[in-house]
């Protein structure tokens, strides 16, 4: 296929004005304002009068994302878009988003889309993308493979139906996600709809959002047992609850700050049990304006409010708010929307109707759909339906005729989840033998969501520079195994499930999972093998009660194996009803690396080359032989060697972690780090002294001072994890950061496994 770049209004015809014009009288007048100043600034940019970096945070705040391109396939099997203009995998400085097709990221407030929305976005995958829309795990809706020049059209489509794309990326406040059965769910305590679209409205520009560090990413749940709304991995958690004050039922929220996943995740606080409705949007303001003025600006790595709360302390933190929240001039934005709550609430379609639930149906398809893919509203007569999308896939057709079904059985109430699936709420308990056929038409039926087959990922190596392993890759060759003995499972092994990242960020919430991968790569014979993490004992129950802990790293193709292995000890191995989380834990780290020790050998490479390629990708993930000199030899030995023991007492500060011994565990990961250093150190003078102050202060030296360790996306991230726990002692810290340091001690090995494989590929002298 050709591209023709889409001109600017600077550039275009007459008539080509007049179209965008008559999109522009759709559209929010700020909003059209706001894309005229990007088109302006993409204009300029054309012209050479922008520098990179400087457009590159622009397009950021659009939700313009740079993409990876390292072959002409999807992990899934599918071609990637062709791309015209310029050659694959050539870049310009830092803004690679401007020499190559990106990716675009769409925002959708708490999930909500209309069947005229889903038609917009169906149009555009098509006319700019590969035909596909990504749900991700924050509820927004991501395109692949869009040329820069294309945004400013696709910004205005999109706004013609009010979306925008307005921080959707960068240092600013992400999508606004709730849970999508909100207003239907039998525990809430109400309806969180119209608060999350009132913080959307009241957030998005504002100017105390205009300074922050990092991302910042805010969640609403109605109650506090299930999982939809995941309060506790957020910036800002927003939970609600209700209380009786004088005879009258009074709203409000339990509100949480300083959670998050990434590299190492984080708790959410506690900030206040109850936080009246009027006093949301000011109190968020106050929280916005502390973090904007507190929160790290130079090292990135630390700019998340996770680490502002984590140093701080909550009380301390608490108490600067409250202070803040004193100061802000009154804005009648706060409580305007408490006179409109109901303007999003939702009504059926046919009300009245012969609304009998169907117990059991001649059609065992339609059985199974029903057994899992619908749950009763806390409406009668009324049915949740949920749309189980693989691996968070929609093709275009699929977004068109699905808005169809959505306006044939509802008024359009359409919500997407954090589980990378579709929801339809308001569907009569009579209509659902029809809906079933009507879905299953176009392949939508699938009966497995919250099943173990229903697997979440990130995109991974397919689209993501961060990518390390093939996530989606792993993903895909996991549901269809699975899928295959579904039928015959264990009901206990059916709820489990299974969350997959590319890398050791959380897009993929691994932390969160029964059964959890990230990606890393590890040397093996003088090949870059692909491998997983395994992540084990998250709690996604609860808004994100508790996060598991990495056990042991086997090769890619290893991955489903462990699955297997541990659904087998589970079902042998657990007590009545005892639940996988329970399990896991009483087990104890020793035993279950014990179990899955023969999983980690890769096999020679004259054994069995399939190790060495990942899910989905026919490539070698890496032909590089490291040489066969006896003296780089015997120095990679002295490496590996060294990284192997710091694995080992990483391990130990785990398992000292999981009995509670707190110090003993800061100490070991802290002793980790240093080995893991020592360990490179050796690479290049092996007669390091085993002084922890010598063995540090050599390696800024040698691999920070010198930026060999810094690997090219993580900068000085993880080298700050080894300096900040010199600093920090290892006494005397409190649980969360202990297990903050052991966290730090993983990623810190990691990363000197990947400097290690780094410095293999270069040539020996």
């Amino acid at each position: 296929m050709t591209h023709t770049p889409v001109k600017t209004k600077f550039e275009r015809s007459e008539s080509a004005n007049h179209w965008h014009k008559t999109l522009q009288a759709k559209m929010v007048p700020q909003w059209s304002q706001e894309i005229d100043e990007f088109e302006t600034e993409l204009f300029l940019k054309k012209q050479g009068k922008i520098e990179d970096k400087i457009f590159a945070e622009t397009r950021l705040r659009r939700g313009a994302y740079g993409q990876r391109y390292d072959n002409g396939f999807r992990h899934d099997g599918r071609e990637k878009k062709a791309i015209p203009f310029p050659a694959q995998g050539l870049t310009k400085g830092p803004d690679t988003a401007w020499d190559a097709p990106g990716m675009e990221r769409i925002k959708i407030p708490y999930g909500g889309m209309t069947p005229e929305q889903m038609d917009v976005m169906a149009d555009l995958a098509e006319e700019y993308s590969d035909s596909i829309c990504h749900i991700t795990t924050r509820q927004d809706i991501q395109l692949h493979f869009v040329h820069i020049e294309d945004t400013p059209s696709i910004f205005r489509r999109l706004a013609s139906v009010g979306i925008t794309t307005r921080e959707a990326c960068g240092n600013s406040v992400r999508n606004i996600t709730a849970c999508p059965i909100a207003g239907t769910c039998h525990t809430e305590s109400f309806d969180v709809t119209a608060y999350a679209d009132a913080m959307f409205h009241f957030l998005l520009g504002h100017p105390d959002v205009q300074d922050f560090g990092r991302k910042f990413k805010i969640a609403f749940s109605g109650c506090k047992q299930n999982a939809c709304g995941l309060a506790n991995m957020h910036d800002l958690g927003l939970v609600a609850v209700s209380k009786n004050e004088n005879g009258k039922v009074k709203r409000g929220f339990e509100f949480f700050v300083g959670g998050g996943l990434g590299a190492v995740p984080h708790s959410a606080k506690l900030f206040s049990d109850f936080v009246p409705e009027e006093e949301l949007l000011p109190l968020t303001q106050a929280v916005s304006r502390i973090f904007a003025r507190y929160g790290e600006k130079k090292n990135r790595n630390r700019a998340r409010i996770k680490f502002l709360v984590a140093d701080w302390g909550i009380d301390k933190f608490r108490d600067a708010v409250l202070e803040e929240r004193k100061k802000i001039q009154p804005d009648a934005r706060w409580t305007a929307f408490l006179s409109r709550l109901h303007d999003l609430d939702e009504a059926p379609k046919s009300v009245g109707a012969n609304n009998h639930l169907p117990l059991q149906s001649d059609d065992p398809e339609f059985n199974l759909w029903f057994k899992n893919n619908v749950q009763p509203q806390k409406q009668e007569g009324y049915s949740i339906v949920t749309m189980a999308l693989p691996l968070g896939d929609i093709a275009s057709n699929q977004m068109r005729d699905l808005a169809n079904i959505a306006r044939k059985f509802t008024k359009g109430t359409v919500r997407t989840t954090v589980e990378q699936n579709i929801v339809l709420r308001w569907i009569a308990n009579s209509d659902l033998v029809e809906l079933h056929k009507a879905l299953k038409v176009i392949h939508l039926a699938d009966p497995v969501y919250g099943t173990i087959v229903d697997i979440v990922s990130c995109p991974g190596t397919d689209t993501c520079k961060l990518g390390v392993s093939a996530s989606r890759g792993l993903a895909g060759e996991l549901k269809e195994r699975l899928a295959e003995k579904s039928y015959k499972m264990d009901e206990a092994i059916k709820k489990l499930h299974i969350k997959v990242s590319g890398c050791f960020n959380s897009c993929g919430q691994h932390h969160l999972s029964d059964i959890g991968f990230y990606g890393i790569s590890r040397k093996v014979g003088g090949y870059i093998v692909p491998h997983f993490q395994v992540v084990l004992g998250g709690h996604w129950e609860e808004n994100g009660g508790s996060y598991g802990l990495a056990v042991v790293g086997v090769p890619s193709k290893a991955a489903p194996l462990v699955v297997d292995r541990l659904a087998d000890m589970y079902l042998k191995g657990k007590q009545s009803n005892e639940n996988f989380q329970a399990f896991i834990k009483r087990l104890g780290k020793v035993e279950i690396k014990k179990a899955l020790d023969d999983l980690t050998k890769v096999p020679d490479y004259t054994v069995d080359k399939s190790y060495y390629t990942d899910w989905g990708d026919v490539r070698e993930f890496t032909n590089t032989d490291i040489g066969k000199g006896e003296c780089a030899g015997e120095v990679v030995s002295l490496v590996d060697f060294g990284l192997k023991a710091a694995d080992r007492e990483v391990f130990e500060a785990q398992v000292a972690l999981e009995a509670a011994q707190w110090d003993k565990a800061a100490e070991l990961a802290f002793k980790a780090m240093v080995t893991a250093a020592q360990g490179l150190i050796k690479g290049k003078n092996p007669d390091i002294s085993n002084d922890a102050n010598i063995i540090i202060d050599e390696f800024r030296k040698m691999f920070c001072d010198t930026q060999i360790f810094y690997d090219p996306f993580a900068g000085a991230k993880f080298a700050q994890h080894l300096f900040m726990a010199e600093s920090q002692g290892t006494k005397g810290l409190r649980p969360e950061q202990v297990r903050q340091r052991v966290e730090e001690a993983q990623l810190f090995i990691e990363a000197a496994y990947s400097c290690h494989v780094r410095m293999s590929m270069q040539p020996v002298g």
